[in-house]
């Protein structure tokens, strides 16, 4: 399995759908804690699941279970704890809420490629790499792309 992962902050409509065309990913999961974000009307989930689908023949989930929880998100971008401190925190959401299992049972072995979607246009301070790279320590033969 080949994970991508993507923000759609600073990207233009025709830059998201055209790269996820591109790369031919089959199965978009949006990672975010709510998919009706007004910083782009494209990724508001009725309207993404429905381009993806008609533009680019891809899938669509929003699976909150992959998200921070709405304190992390508020702790982080409040300066209340350091990226260190997130990503401890959220590593340990994601091993007590057993998400790795999920995403492995849901995804693995059906689709070919997968892409994670949130809405940081890098992956350096995103959970979408983080969740990634959790899922590529149980599965080692896993590539993760990140798509800037």
């Amino acid at each position: 399995m080949l994970i991508y992962t993507i923000g759609f902050t600073k990207k233009s409509a025709s830059q998201f759908f055209e790269g996820i065309k591109y790369r031919g990913i089959q199965m978009l999961v949006d990672v975010r804690l709510k998919n009706t974000s007004q910083l782009m009307r494209f990724s508001h989930g009725q309207d993404i699941e429905y381009l993806l689908q008609n533009l680019c023949n891809c899938k669509y989930e929003h699976c909150v279970n992959y998200a921070p929880t709405k304190e992390i998100l508020t702790d982080w971008k409040k300066k209340r704890i350091t990226w260190p401190e997130y990503e401890e925190r959220y590593r340990a959401l994601m091993t007590e809420s057993k998400s790795m299992h999920d995403f492995l049972t849901r995804y693995y072995g059906l689709y070919e490629t997968v892409c994670l979607l949130c809405s940081e246009p890098t992956p350096e301070h995103c959970h979408r790499r983080l969740f990634a790279e959790m899922i590529q320590e149980q599965k080692p033969d896993i590539e993760i792309i990140h798509i800037l």
